[in-house]
């Protein structure tokens, strides 16, 4: 049984290191504004263990004119939970989670291996793909929140 919650910035590295810095230093699990009032990070439990994670900024993207614009990094999961739809999971929970007003806008840098997660997830391609650097090729997904996501 898995059990999504909200966790701290330092929860996050125990699975951004492995699957998104994995031989890096630990301190390259930390992103800009991680420990702002307005950055809410979640993670994915089975039982006591953290096996997936996501964080999501107030952050805007200088492709969209939308007011309202949310960011979500670091979305990782343990691989061998991997293609189990717990990012889904996690993902909807996360999503569910957002007290915006609508309409609002998320959006996200993919990477290439993860495009047909998030286009399964309901995001849309925009822009080039452009190099994060020693990170590799990602590409802006996004999705328009017009109202209420549903909880089924």
């Amino acid at each position: 049984m898995y059990t999504c919650t909200r966790i701290t910035t330092a929860e996050t590295y125990a699975v951004r290191h492995p699957v998104l810095r994995k031989g890096k230093p630990l301190s390259s699990c930390a992103f800009a504004g991680d420990d702002l009032s307005s950055t809410q990070h979640f993670g994915i439990f089975e039982t006591d263990k953290l096996i997936g994670v996501l964080s999501l900024f107030v952050e805007k993207c200088s492709l969209f004119q939308t007011e309202n614009q949310l960011q979500f990094r670091g979305m990782a999961v343990l691989e061998p939970y991997q293609n189990k739809g717990i990012g889904e999971q996690l993902m909807r929970y996360a999503e569910l989670e957002i007290k915006l007003p609508t309409p609002y806008l998320i959006w996200l840098n993919a990477r290439e291996k993860a495009i047909s997660f998030y286009t399964k997830m309901g995001y849309q391609n925009i822009g080039e793909p452009f190099i994060i650097g020693d990170i590799g090729t990602h590409f802006v997904y996004y999705k328009i929140q017009t109202s209420t996501p549903n909880t089924k």
